[in-house]
């Protein structure tokens, strides 16, 4: 039997593309990882585990990387990311 937390890892739980233009550039919920696609940058991020998450918005997050933790509200500035729900 798998572990639920394994299942949500490997994002099978769903989650949301959120991005500048056409997609939805914000979002609130549950969230466990945050995938960038193409390069990005955060306008706003509330963490709720990481202490001084908050830095994480204004800096250029790289194409490829991934961020563990649990988010209740992102805001994409530019460029394109997945956040997975919990």
């Amino acid at each position: 039997m798998s572990s639920p937390v394994s299942y949500d890892l490997q994002g099978q739980g769903g989650g949301v593309v959120l991005g500048s233009g056409s997609t939805p550039s914000s979002a609130t919920g549950d969230f466990r990882w945050i995938q960038v696609i193409t390069d990005a940058v955060l306008g706003s991020i509330t963490s709720t585990n990481l202490a001084e998450g908050s830095a994480l918005a204004g800096p250029t997050l790289v194409a490829g990387l991934g961020i563990g933790g649990r988010f209740s509200e992102i805001t994409v500035s530019s460029g394109l990311v997945i956040a997975y729900y919990a």
